[in-house]
């Protein structure tokens, strides 16, 4: 396990300066790697999507883990005035990015934690916000279990990430490179597996798969 931690650590410490082009599809090359490799699906979309399962209006409390380097929330962020935004990354490269980002939000609080091992007590967040990070973490058991634990009877699990199954190409790249290179840690679940987890804890208020992504909105009972 600790060897997984070093090598996420490692991969996203080499990958800090192209991260946001590949989500975003900024470059002729990333556009091209979206294409061929999954399905054309679009990060900007999607994370539109996510996003806009938080009202505008929200006033409570959020914790974004992974915070990533605050590419898609950065904005949302800004009209979030009045919410008390946590933000956790295991990798430090990763904050630095968001911490340039969001360093003029005062209610944006950023810290460098394991999703594994949530700092905050239970039932503190209305809230909990995932982008494009389960695929990565190496305990993912513990991940559900600490997302979970931390959120509010009532409150809102929202999520998206790779999920292994709809397309043998992307499965291929996820297995046999980005898995070896440190971006991606198995296991993965399928989208019917993901269902069956979910609901033994959560309603699900919105489930979509679009290519090999998952994205959902998910309350706990």
């Amino acid at each position: 396990m600790l060897k997984q931690y070093d090598d996420i650590k490692s991969s996203y410490k080499k990958s800090r300066d192209i991260y946001d082009d590949v989500l975003t599809k900024d470059k002729w090359w990333s556009k091209l790697y979206i294409r061929l490799f999954w399905s054309n699906v679009d990060d900007n979309e999607i994370a539109e999507k996510v996003l806009s399962y938080i009202p505008d209006e929200f006033s409570g409390r959020l914790l974004d883990v992974p915070v990533g380097t605050a590419v898609f929330t950065h904005n949302k962020y800004s009209v979030l005035g009045n919410a008390d935004i946590n933000c956790l990354d295991y990798s430090e490269d990763m904050l630095s990015h968001a911490r340039e980002r969001l360093k003029r939000l005062e209610n944006v609080n950023l810290l460098q934690g394991d999703v594994g091992q949530l700092p905050y007590k239970n039932e503190s967040f209305d809230i909990v916000l995932s982008m494009n990070g389960f695929h990565a973490f190496p305990d993912k058991k513990a991940a559900f279990r600490e997302t979970y634990r931390v959120l509010k009877k009532g409150g809102s699990f929202i999520a998206c990430f790779y999920i292994k199954g709809e397309s043998k190409i992307t499965d291929s790249l996820v297995r046999y490179f980005l898995a070896k290179k440190g971006w991606f840690t198995p296991p993965f679940d399928t989208a019917d597996k993901l269902k069956k987890r979910l609901h033994k804890v959560y309603d699900l208020t919105d489930f979509n798969v679009e290519g090999s992504m998952v994205y959902f909105c998910a309350v706990k009972r």
